[in-house]
């Protein structure tokens, strides 16, 4: 028995995810997914969306806490709060009968995620994590190749991750996820994604791991001579600065209001953002303070070493160090390798003799946005789980394939601050 159209979603926490990435989606699928009740403190994100998608005033709410104390209004409840809020919302909307949609990280301990899928299992509800570079073509490609034997046996293998200049800045020195005691470290709260689909490509659990990692760069004693406590006030630096606000949200050509840009990340300082709003949040707001005077304290550059339980290594590295965003991949095998870069959306495989064959991800069907089209596919698995209990497809993700990520990214933090020293996962794992 299938799931009854629309599926109807309740949406729990209206930032970029909720309202920018999930919430479209029943205007793009919109016999398949109706939002029927939305929780979100910020008055004017919560009225963008009732009025958008019609949801109705008394299914508004302030809080994830007081909607999910009524009778459940929905089938599923996409939690899309804060890290650390997380486990509380995931629990209640458990506790009062929704299968789950849920933001990564899980939750920012060990023991609460532990405690989701304890929940979930009780409550016999499904909870499906948004390791959403799992549902991306250029991942499916890699993973086939694997398969179909394209490179023989896989030995190790070599990921990155390129934050962006712009994008650590933007985050995780002035954002939402600069401050450990605030969100969660940097490992788990960016590279929970990295994490997962190096675990899917190996088809294996991780044994053991080490770690490497710090904040490097944006501290005090690296500001540059002159530089003032926010990008507007007078800072002698400006001009040499690429971290410079206003070169972010007004001039960049990716990024910039001026540029025609009213999505992520303008649309994080100003909701329908304008320039006049842009310069005004730069002014007043945390997104013009200088990157150097902020109360940060995740890393900004890490490695993480992995020796998988059949023996396959691999490596992955974060650097916010870099022009432009996006992943890199390099998959050893005994009879060949795969090269893969995401920002060009472009895949090498490379058989030892025989010629190369290279992939134009972006040419093959469908929609490559978000994540490499990652997110609207989730969504289209999510909204054609079959039955009432909603029982995942063969491609979903499940709860408990997902914590394996979480439990090297523990490990591994643990790792880095201890000296690099090698964790065995079964001393994490429950």
């Amino acid at each position: 028995m299938k799931m009854t159209y629309p599926v109807r979603v309740a949406i729990c926490g209206l930032g970029s995810r909720g309202k920018d990435t999930y919430a479209p989606v029943s205007e793009i699928l919109p016999d398949q997914m109706v939002i029927a009740a939305v929780a979100e403190p910020i008055e004017e994100k919560r009225e963008y969306v009732r009025k958008r998608y019609h949801v109705p005033q008394e299914l508004c709410f302030e809080t994830g806490e007081e909607m999910f104390a009524k009778p459940r209004l929905a089938d599923v409840a996409l939690i899309c709060t804060q890290d650390q809020m997380h486990v509380g919302h995931a629990l209640a909307a458990l506790r009062a009968g929704y299968h789950l949609l849920l933001e990564k990280p899980i939750a920012v301990t060990m023991e609460d995620v532990r405690l989701i899928e304890q929940t979930a299992k009780e409550m016999n509800r499904s909870v499906v994590v948004c390791h959403v570079l799992r549902y991306a073509p250029f991942f499916e490609r890699i993973r086939e190749a694997i398969e179909a034997g394209d490179i023989g046996e896989v030995t190790c293998i070599q990921a990155l991750e390129n934050v962006g200049y712009w994008h650590q800045a933007h985050s995780f020195v002035r954002g939402n996820w600069r401050n450990e005691a605030e969100s969660t470290f940097m490992l788990l709260a960016k590279c929970c994604h990295d994490l997962d689909y190096l675990v899917w490509l190996t088809g294996q659990r991780c044994a053991r791991v080490s770690s490497f990692g710090s904040l490097r760069h944006f501290r005090k004693e690296c500001a540059p001579e002159g530089a003032a406590a926010r990008c507007t006030a007078g800072c002698a630096a400006k001009e040499s600065c690429p971290y410079d606000a206003e070169k972010i949200y007004l001039y960049n050509e990716r990024t910039g209001i001026l540029a025609g840009n009213t999505d992520w990340p303008c649309s994080i300082l100003a909701q329908e953002p304008t320039e006049e709003k842009i310069r005004e949040a730069i002014e007043k707001g945390p997104y013009g303070r200088c990157v150097y005077a902020c109360d940060n304290d995740v890393v900004d550059s890490q490695i993480v070493n992995m020796e998988m339980e059949d023996g396959t290594l691999c490596q992955l590295m974060m650097t916010a160090f870099c022009e432009h965003g996006g992943r890199t991949i390099r998959v050893f095998g005994t009879r060949g390798c795969i090269e893969g870069d995401m920002e060009s959306n472009t895949l090498r495989i490379r058989p030892f003799g025989k010629p190369e064959t290279v992939i134009d991800v972006g040419q093959l069907q469908g929609d490559h946005k978000e994540h490499g089209g990652g997110d609207n596919r989730l969504m289209a698995e999510l909204l054609a789980m079959h039955g009432e209990t909603g029982v995942p497809t063969p491609r979903m993700t499940t709860l408990e394939a997902s914590g394996e990520s979480h439990y090297i990214a523990f490990a591994a933090e643990q790792s880095r601050k201890n000296g690099g020293m090698a964790v065995q996962l079964k001393t994490i794992r429950p």
